[in-house]
């Protein structure tokens, strides 16, 4: 079985009105001890953030905290370019880097930013061969020739720094075999958590191609991203009437999460804040609050 530390996340959103905002809050998070500061990837909206050129400028103003793209909009970004983004990214941080990659879903609006459209099998053989690709230009080693049926590249260096971790946001189950053959981690989609209909049903599918391809299925990280408010008092009911949490009060909070590592192998959390307040309110009481003591309880344990 693998162990690892549990990650904790904070995403405090991609819009160009509030660049220097979201940058102080990724500097916060850094201070306050948070594992991963997350960006959104969605290039074709004029009015946000480029998530990559987000990750260079939190991670050149932070010293521990790493970055993850949640997750990279891989039909904008041929493979080639986005690996020497990702090992350029991980040079300048000291390996504070981690690629979160999806296969595409908002197709319409890709193909007006000048893309292609995939049908679903192309889009998941695309996904595949990018994280190849990737893995083959970084590392070290010697010129990689590679002839796919998305990217080809011939005599290319590649980077001399460690692969770095891949995680994908799959959701269909051919790209959930492909997450359980090649991935480090998986990021359920649309939130989905660990009590969810949406969980139960794909990480079974992610184990077994995890199992087939010779892996350990613990290998696989599963990261959640989390949605939900912290409240100053006890919420009657943390989940709405579909049983998606909703929020509560840090100490439901605590074991809320206590639980999902322990008892259903949750690997990381990435919040979202939806109380409508003030950003570094939610993050203090995130960083400060929530995560100091699930860590704590993780450690009894």
């Amino acid at each position: 079985m693998t162990q690892r530390t549990t990650l904790f996340g904070f995403a405090p959103g991609t819009e160009t009105a509030r660049a220097a905002e979201i940058v102080r809050l990724g500097v916060q998070a850094d201070r306050s001890g948070l594992d991963l500061f997350s960006t959104s990837d969605h290039p074709y909206y004029g009015q946000r953030l480029d998530a990559y050129s987000t990750l260079g400028f939190v991670l050149g103003a932070t010293s521990g905290i790493a970055g993850l793209a949640n997750v990279t909009n891989l039909p904008s970004r041929p493979a080639p370019v986005l690996a020497r983004a990702v090992t350029s990214l991980s040079a300048l941080s000291g390996g504070r880097i981690v690629l979160g990659i999806g296969a595409g879903g908002f197709w319409d609006e890709i193909e007006r930013f000048g893309r292609p459209r995939l049908g679903p099998g192309q889009a998941v053989r695309a996904l595949q061969e990018a994280i190849t690709v990737v893995r083959a230009l970084s590392g070290g080693g010697e010129p990689v020739t590679f002839q796919g049926e998305f990217s080809t590249i011939r005599e290319i260096e590649p980077a001399d720094v460690p692969t770095p971790q891949i995680w994908t946001g799959s959701l269909g189950e051919r790209s959930l075999a492909v997450t359980g053959r090649l991935a480090d981690g998986w990021i359920p989609g649309h939130a989905s958590d660990w009590v969810s209909r949406r969980y139960l049903d794909s990480r079974p599918l992610v184990d077994r191609a995890a199992a087939e391809a010779g892996r350990d299925p613990s290998e696989v990280a599963t990261v959640f991203n989390l949605p939900g408010r912290i409240t100053s008092a006890a919420l009657d009911r943390t989940r709405d009437p579909d049983g998606r949490w909703i929020g509560g009060s840090v100490r439901q909070w605590v074991e809320e999460l206590t639980g999902a590592v322990l008892e259903h192998g949750a690997a990381g959390f990435i919040h979202f804040a939806t109380d409508g307040g003030p950003l570094d309110v939610a993050l203090g009481r995130w960083a400060e609050e929530v995560v100091p003591a699930v860590r704590e309880n993780l450690a009894k344990a």
